[in-house]
């Protein structure tokens, strides 16, 4: 057993005494703490564990700059020659007990051959997986989990992280894909942290004393009463932000500073140094021990400074720090920074990400940011990483975090990031070329399928879908009830019951348009025949007066207006009198004989419509009129006996008997069945739904594999599931799109390039550069061109291929920034080089550092010719000289052995 007090003479906190007992008990470790807590000492015991055994261990970082780092840390505490470094074209003490290297390097070794007595994994008793929560990362995630799928069950994982809100998903996944697996949490941070919020009236604190809302104090800013919608000159009225110089010296006043001030633009950065360029925060001395390790620095790289403002302003204690400087600035910078020398860095997030530079105050110039897809608030995670940043355990009792009044953002949107929850981790897992290439040069189909359902997004979704699958469950016993309620009839009949009686309601429909048709022609002819008609003859009418019911009447009296007859009294079956319209008879019976009206008394009756009740002496010719009906029938309107009308009816009454008949009709009203079977199919297409979705997420990773195996085949790289010599070659290589990168070293075109022309081509199948009003005033060889001509052509092929198969896998061919590569590669200057270029420094340097880490794989790429493995070596060498290459005391390039993995065939 170790004695802890021996390595660490300080009290250790709980977490650290928690996670230590964890890793001596030999299980996995999932830690996650807050920035800046002390986890990185967990990663040190784990290393003299493992040097006690003489055992190898693995640091990985996500970060080439942060292996560095910690290359460099280690070299110091444990001696240079236990540490050595592996980061893509760095090659140090390989063999070294204690190696530092990226994930990705880690994770190309896991998929290596190796010599029986030279596989570096061989004695790997722990790998430490810093900044784990990089598994968030939509580019880089994937290499996180393969490489915790892949890592020998022998070796201890040891995983450390941010805080995130799933860390015991991530436990229990580890635990799952590797072995026993502990957790510990720990959310207390060894120096806390206060909030505050700057507006252009001063300092304030953000939250109140339980830390749970914003201070009552902290006044949200409203537009003033009568401004609300319109500013005097018709702008809308916006908030004032403080101004730099304004919120520096408040900082130094309250002996706040150093402090890291994170501005989300590389221009934002370098306008604020320029912005405070006649303020000094440093002492005399300090200026001198800056402006000393500044002589040195200017000295060793005569070149590696653009213009004298940034010399300027760290002598003041003021400097920069992001993406679009020199590597070789930065690190002086963060050198400085350490030491307490400068007092403020403008930074984008990027610094937030995982380089040790721990500051008194983090100042977070604005809560939004501009990305791909619009501007947006930070998320939380975002927020916390910057946070972090603040209180330096050892050195402050205290940590600040300052937010800022902007236009659009003030203390409630300051408030609510403060306090909010760590984001969850979520996979990112996708299957690449370069991972189907090499689980079917290592595994059976089936075992890599059994891989790949391994990734955390797997494990994830069996969570996720056990709560599915119990909805789908409840969903399949409510369908079988609804079915069980309509099980005695199929929904055939029902459909053929359904058609039946919309069938009859349209003949229903067509009867009433006869009947009218029939009505019309008859009541033509009772019209023509009327004058004709005597009094007392026997009749039907149809009036609204009685309802519109067909009643047996006989006529007392024609009513006259000229020769035309304007109505007609009528004298009806139930003995009432009415004066009617001549249109509402309905029928006429010529054949029956004339009732004797003469002595009928008629009364005096004065508007159509009338009615008025008859008496007994009218009943008696009602009653010879009742004698009559009976005998005859006088019910029937004379258009129901048309031919037409009759077989309709007919017709009618077989549909109403099959109707009657159906087994469906017992059920009465349909409208409760029609209930049912709308639930019925709602609940089947949210079953079909959620089945599809089921079964989407779970085959989604292998539905891409089995694509990518199918392009891969097309292409020459697999003979079914067998690699070939050209698949070979692919799946040595790392990049963003290992099937182009590969078909276009094996394709010939780049054999006869010389050097220069071969790097810029390399650049422009391999490095994408999304800068803003991109220019470079250098011009491809003709030589270039011609093979670009070639290369479009394959890349179409290429494209073509991953559109059938909906892969969206980018295919890099750009030419603008091939003069660059080539004019470096000759000799030009680097200042001539950045002179003639909109892209800033640290944007060439990462062009050409991407660019040397494909130069340096060609030579293992079984299917390349010799010629063309000799020339990128020359490219390599050319373009690998400062300020590209690293500082000569960290940078030992090996031309003996592949820097990601030392494969068997290094003959070749």
């Amino acid at each position: 057993m170790l004695n802890l007090e021996e390595f660490f003479p300080f009290p250790l906190d709980d977490f650290q005494i928690e996670a230590i007992k964890a890793i001596n008990s030999g299980n996995s470790l999932v830690l996650t703490a807050p920035t800046g807590s002390g986890k990185t000492l967990i990663g040190e015991f784990a290393i003299h564990r493992g040097l006690s055994h003489g055992s190898r261990v693995f640091y990985t970082t996500p970060l080439k700059a942060l292996s560095n780092q910690k290359f460099r840390d280690f070299a110091n505490q444990f001696g240079e020659s236990s540490v050595g470094l592996l980061t893509g074209d760095i090659n140090i003490n390989r063999d070294a007990p204690i190696l530092v290297m990226t994930t990705e390097i880690f994770r190309n070794m896991l998929y290596g051959e190796f010599d029986e007595f030279d596989d570096p994994l061989l004695n790997l008793e722990s790998v430490i997986l810093d900044e784990c929560h990089y598994m968030n990362d939509p580019q880089r995630g994937t290499v996180w989990e393969e490489t915790i799928i892949h890592c020998p069950t022998r070796t201890q994982i040891i995983a450390l992280s941010a805080t995130i809100s799933n860390a015991d998903q991530l436990q229990s996944w580890i635990e799952k894909v590797h072995g026993p697996t502990a957790l510990v949490n720990s959310d207390k941070r060894p120096v806390p942290l206060e909030f505050n919020f700057c507006s252009a009236k001063g300092l304030h604190p953000l939250l109140n004393n339980k830390g749970n809302g914003i201070h009552p104090n902290c006044k949200i800013w409203r537009s003033p009463k009568g401004q609300k919608k319109r500013g005097k000159q018709g702008r809308i009225t916006q908030p004032k932000s403080p101004t730099i110089a304004f919120v520096i010296s408040k900082l130094a006043e309250r002996n706040m500073l150093p402090g890291i001030y994170f501005i989300f633009s590389r221009r934002g950065c370098d306008k604020a140094v320029e912005n405070i360029k006649d303020l000094s925060l440093v002492s005399y001395s300090e200026a001198n021990l800056i402006s000393q390790r500044l002589d040195i620095y200017l000295e060793n790289n005569k070149e590696g400074i653009k213009d004298n403002s940034h010399c300027e302003a760290l002598r003041r204690g003021i400097a920069s720090h992001h993406a679009g400087l020199l590597p070789a600035w930065k690190e002086l910078v963060e050198e400085l920074f350490q030491k307490g020398l400068i007092k403020v860095v403008f930074a984008t997030e990027t610094l937030a990400a995982g380089i040790n530079m721990p500051a008194r105050t983090t100042i977070i110039s604005s809560l939004s940011k501009r990305t791909e897809d619009g501007h947006r608030l930070l998320f939380s995670s975002e927020f916390l990483q910057m946070s972090g940043r603040a209180g330096r355990r050892g050195k402050d009792s205290q940590g600040y975090v300052v937010t800022l009044q902007t236009r659009f953002e003030g203390a409630k949107e300051a408030s609510a990031l403060a306090i909010s929850k760590p984001t969850p981790l979520q996979s990112q897992f996708t299957p690449s070329y370069g991972m189907v290439l090499n689980l079917l040069q290592n595994y059976s189909l089936d075992k890599s399928k059994e891989l790949i359902k391994r990734s955390f997004g797997s494990f994830l979704y069996l969570g996720e879908s056990s709560a599915e699958k119990i909805i789908l469950n409840n969903l399949d016993k409510d369908l079988a009830e609804l079915k069980k309620s309509t099980s005695n009839f199929s929904w055939q009949d029902f459909d053929n019951y359904e058609k039946l009686k919309n069938r009859l309601k349209e003949e229903r429909r067509l009867l009433k348009i006869l009947e009218k048709q029939a009505a019309e022609k008859l009541s033509e002819e009772i019209t023509n025949a009327l004058p004709f008609i005597k009094d007392g003859s026997l009749i039907s009418i149809k009036a609204p007066q009685i309802n519109m019911k067909v009643v047996p009447a006989l006529i007392c009296k024609k009513i006259y207006d000229g020769k035309k007859i304007k109505s007609l009294l009528c004298l009806t079956i139930d003995n009432l009198f009415i004066l009617i319209k001549p249109s509402y008879l309905v029928n006429i019976f010529p054949d029956l004989e004339v009732v004797d009206i003469l002595n009928l008394q008629e009364p005096k009756m004065h508007f159509s419509g009338e009615l008025v009740r008859g008496d007994n002496q009218s009943q008696i010719i009602v009653k010879r009129l009742l004698a009559v009906s009976e005998k005859n029938d006088l019910l029937t309107p004379q258009y129901d006996l048309t031919t037409e009308v009759l077989e309709q009816k007919r017709l009618i009454f077989n549909l109403e008997t099959t109707i009657n008949n159906h087994p469906a009709h017992r059920f009465g009203d349909t409208r409760r069945v029609k209930k049912y079977r709308k639930k019925i199919i709602e609940v089947e297409q949210e079953i079909i739904s959620r089945t599809n979705i089921l079964e989407d997420k779970e085959n989604h990773n292998w539905r891409i594999f089995t694509d990518l195996i199918k392009i891969l085949n097309h292409f020459g790289c697999l003979n079914d599931l067998e690699l070939t010599e050209v698949g070979q070659s692919v799946s040595s290589i790392r990049s963003e799109n290992e099937l182009w990168v590969g078909l276009v070293l094996i394709s010939g075109y780049l054999d006869d390039l010389d050097p220069p022309d071969l790097a810029s081509i390399i650049q422009a199948i391999c490095v994408d550069v999304r800068r803003p009003n991109l220019w470079c005033n250098f011009k491809p060889s003709l030589k270039v061109i011609d093979v670009f001509n070639e290369l479009e052509g394959l890349r179409k092929l290429v494209l073509s291929k991953q559109n059938k198969f909906h892969i969206d896998t980018p295919i890099y061919l750009d030419i603008e920034l091939t003069g660059i590569i080539s004019e470096w590669a000759r000799g030009k200057k680097w200042q001539d080089l950045i002179f003639n270029t909109s892209l800033d420094e640290g944007d060439v340097v990462r062009i050409l550092r991407r660019s040397i880490d494909v130069l340096s794989q060609i030579q293992y790429c079984v299917g390349v010719s010799n010629k063309l493995k000799n020339k990128a070596k020359q490219a390599l060498k050319a373009i690998n000289r400062f300020p590209v290459s690293e500082s000569d005391e960290l940078i030992k390039v090996s031309d003996k052995s592949n820097p990601a993995t030392k494969r068997v065939d290094d003959s070749s």
